[in-house]
């Protein structure tokens, strides 16, 4: 049987630090859905709002990086005439 661990709230936000600073473009919708997760297990507002700037960089990252990821690539259009 597996063991399940019960975090604190200071390793929850060290994880959301880990994903964080590692994320990458390939991993960042696994790990902003991992950080989610553990901010929606934190029981108070005030513990929550420790995570915010974490949580607004992964955001930003998803945002940046999904917009270069849906970008057309560079193929010529013809103009009608």
């Amino acid at each position: 049987m597996t063991k399940l661990l019960m975090l604190t709230t200071d390793q929850k936000l060290a994880e959301i630090r880990r994903l964080y600073f590692q994320t990458t473009k390939q991993t960042i919708l696994d790990d902003l859905a991992k950080a989610l997760d553990l901010l929606k297990s934190m029981p108070s507002e005030d513990e929550r709002e420790r995570a915010t700037v974490y949580m607004e960089g992964l955001a930003e990252m998803r945002k940046d990086w999904l917009k270069t990821r849906n970008k057309p690539q560079n193929r010529s259009r013809r103009r009608p005439k």
